[in-house]
C-alpha cells in the first residue's frame, strides 16, 4: 500500500471543475434560463422584447432567433440552445421559438427523472423512442397540399406573421409573400425549388405599412450617375456590363513624355476617343439603360447622357446576378462581345425619391426569375421588425412549395403528439416508459405556453384539447382571439410539416446532448485551456470518468 501519496495535478491553476449531479443541474438551469426568456413571445398574443447593446442601439422584437443571436450570452449549454435556434431558423425560418422553449422542457422533465435516480443514458434512450414516434405522428396527420392553391399558401404566411409585431397587416404581408415566391419558384424533374436569394428586400422607413408591396422587377438602392440623363425610361432595353468605363491603365510601370502641347492635346483626345468608342457599342447595341459593376469616368458619363442612355455605376454583384434572372439580360464582360441578344428587358425604368435616398426602379419585367419587395413603415425600428417577419413568412412558403405538406397549428399537433406518446409509453415498457410519458408532458407545453401568453387558464385549455383529441378532432387547438379550443384546419391556422419536424429533431437531441454531460471543465478567464482551446470564457467539456 502506498502511503503520502502527493495529488497529480493535471488542469492549470484557477480551471474549474464541475462533475456529476452538480454539472447537470447547471447545465439544466442554464437551459432553462434561455427557454424562459423567450417564452413569452411565443404566438399570436406573445409580447416584444427590447434589446439594448453596449453602443445603445435598439432591437424590438419577439422572434425568437434574432433575440438570442442580439443576447451576448456566456454559458457554454447557453450556447448550444442559441445554436437549436440557428439551425430551425437557417433550416425553416420559422418555429425557432418553439423549438427553444421545447429543449427547455425536455431538459425541465429530465431533471426531475434524474431527481429519482433514473440514468441519463435511460432518460436519453426513452427521448430518443418518443422523438421517432412523434414524427411518425406528424407524418400521419399531414395533409398534402396543391401547390398551386394560392389561397392555402396565404394562409400558411397569415400564420407565420401572425405571431409578429406586424400582424395588423397580416393579410396584406401575406398576398405580398406569396406574390414573391410563386413568382420565382422552379420546377426542375416534377420537383418544386424555391431560391430566396431571388428576392430582394428594399426597406424604407417614413412610410405606412400599408405600402408594403411586391414588384415584378429589382429595386436598385442607386441613382443615375448624370443629371443630364433621363429621369423615365419605357421599354427599357438594359446591357449588364462588368467592366470598367475608363481608360485601362497599363499592366507595367510606364513613362509617357510629352514635348509640345499639340502632344499633350493629342494624348487627352484618343482619351476621349476611346471613351466615346465605348459609348458608342453601348448605343450600337441597341441598349438605352447601362448597370455598370465598375465605376464610370466622368467623360463616358457625359457622352451616355448625350445617347439619352440611363446608367448606374459601382451595381453589386449580387444585384447584377437579380438583374439577369428579372430582365433575361447576360452580363458582359467585353463590350466588343456586346449584342443585342446580350440586352434585357423591362417595361420601364424610373427614378424615385424616398426621403433622402434616390432609388432606382426597374419594373414590369417579363416571367422575371427574381422579384423585389419594398417595405415600408413609419420608424426604422418598425421597418426592422417587418423584415425579420417577412422573412419568416418567405421561408414558411418556400418550405411548403417544396414539401408539399401541412400540419395544424395552435398547439394542435403537439396535444395529438402528447396523447399518442401516452398509449404508446406502457407497450415500451421499463424505466423508459417513464422517460416517453416525460417526453409527452413537455411537449405540451406549446399549448400551455400560448394559452398563458393569451391571459387564458392552460388547465382548462389542456382539459378541453384533451377531450376534443379523444374524440379524433386531431386539428383541434387554441384559438387565442376567442379564448376557445376550434378546429385549426377550419380556422385556416397552418404550417409546414417539415417546420414541426424540425422542432422535434433539434429539441430532443440538444437535450439528448445537454444530459449526456456530466463533467464541465472550464479554464481560467485569460488563459490557456487545456489541450490548446480558446482562450477566456468556457473552455469545453471533456469528461475525464
Amino acid at each position: 500500500m502506498i502511503t503520502g501519496q502527493q495529488p497529480i495535478i493535471i488542469l492549470r491553476e484557477g480551471t474549474t471543475r464541475e462533475k456529476g449531479k452538480g454539472a447537470r443541474t447547471n447545465n439544466i438551469m442554464a437551459a432553462l434560463a434561455i427557454s424562459d426568456a423567450v417564452k413569452s413571445t411565443l404566438g399570436p398574443k406573445g409580447m416584444d422584447k427590447m434589446l439594448v447593446d453596449s453602443m445603445g442601439d435598439v432591437v424590438v422584437t419577439n422572434d425568437g432567433a434574432t433575440l438570442l443571436k442580439e443576447i451576448d450570452v456566456e454559458h457554454p449549454i447557453a450556447k448550444i440552445i442559441v445554436e437549436v435556434a440557428k439551425s430551425q431558423d437557417q433550416e425553416c425560418g420559422d418555429g425557432t421559438t418553439t423549438a427553444v422553449v421545447l429543449t427547455g422542457e425536455l431538459l425541465k422533465s429530465a431533471g426531475e427523472m434524474l431527481d429519482q435516480n433514473i440514468h441519463p443514458t435511460v432518460i436519453c434512450s426513452g427521448y430518443k423512442m418518443a422523438a421517432d414516434k412523434a414524427i411518425e405522428v406528424l407524418n400521419n396527420i399531414a395533409i398534402p397540399i396543391n401547390l398551386e392553391d394560392k389561397k392555402t399558401l396565404k394562409n400558411i404566411a397569415t400564420t407565420a406573421v401572425a405571431s409578429k409585431g406586424s400582424s395588423g397587416s397580416k393579410e396584406l404581408l401575406a398576398d405580398v409573400v406569396v406574390d414573391a415566391v410563386t413568382s420565382i419558384a422552379e420546377k426542375i424533374n416534377g420537383k418544386t425549388f424555391v431560391d430566396l436569394d431571388n428576392i430582394q428586400i428594399q426597406k424604407q422607413h417614413g412610410g405606412s405599412m400599408e405600402e408594403t408591396k411586391a414588384l415584378k422587377g429589382i429595386i436598385l438602392d442607386k441613382e443615375r450617375v448624370h443629371e443630364g440623363m433621363p429621369k423615365y425610361v419605357k421599354n427599357a432595353k438594359i446591357a449588364l456590363v462588368n467592366t470598367a468605363f475608363e481608360v485601362k491603365k497599363t499592366e507595367v510601370d510606364a513613362r509617357i513624355q510629352i514635348n509640345n502641347p499639340k502632344q499633350l492635346q493629342a494624348f487627352l483626345d484618343e482619351e476621349e476617343r476611346m471613351l466615346k468608342k465605348m459609348v458608342d457599342r453601348i448605343n450600337d447595341s441597341g441598349a438605352n439603360m447601362l448597370v455598370c459593376q465598375k465605376s464610370i469616368d466622368d467623360m463616358a458619363q457625359h457622352f451616355l447622357a448625350m445617347e439619352d442612355i440611363y446608367a448606374i455605376s459601382s451595381a453589386k454583384d449580387s444585384d447584377m446576378e437579380k438583374l439577369a434572372k428579372a430582365t433575361g439580360a447576360k452580363i458582359v464582360a467585353n463590350l466588343d462581345d456586346l449584342t443585342k441578344k446580350d440586352l434585357g428587358y423591362a417595361g420601364y425604368v424610373e427614378e424615385r425619391k424616398y426621403g433622402d435616398d434616390k432609388l432606382t426602379f426597374i419594373m414590369d419585367c417579363k416571367n422575371p426569375k427574381a422579384v423585389s419587395i419594398i417595405i415600408r413603415g413609419g420608424t426604422e425600428h418598425v421597418v426592422d421588425e417587418l423584415e425579420r417577419a417577412l422573412h419568416d413568412s418567405l421561408s414558411v412558403i418556400k418550405v411548403a412549395l417544396e414539401d408539399g405538406k401541412i400540419t395544424a397549428g395552435g398547439g394542435s399537433a403537439a396535444t395529438e403528439i402528447g396523447m399518442a406518446l401516452r398509449e404508446y409509453a406502457p407497450t415500451v415498457g421499463g424505466r423508459e416508459q417513464m422517460a416517453i410519458e416525460a417526453f409527452a408532458n413537455a411537449i405540451e407545453i406549446i399549448p400551455k405556453t400560448l394559452s398563458q401568453n393569451a391571459g387564458l387558464d392552460p388547465i382548462d385549455i389542456m382539459l378541453e384539447l384533451r377531450r376534443l383529441h379523444k374524440q379524433g378532432n386531431k386539428y383541434a387547438g387554441i384559438n387565442v382571439f376567442n379564448g376557445k379550443v376550434n378546429d385549426m384546419l377550419k380556422k385556416n391556422v397552418i404550417e409546414p410539416l417539415k417546420v414541426s419536424l424540425n422542432e422535434i429533431q433539434a429539441a430532443s437531441e440538444a437535450a439528448t446532448m445537454i444530459l449526456r454531460i456530466d463533467d464541465v471543465i472550464a479554464s481560467k478567464s485569460g488563459g490557456k485551456t487545456p489541450h490548446g482551446g480558446p482562450p477566456g470564457g468556457y473552455g469545453g467539456e471533456e469528461d475525464f470518468d
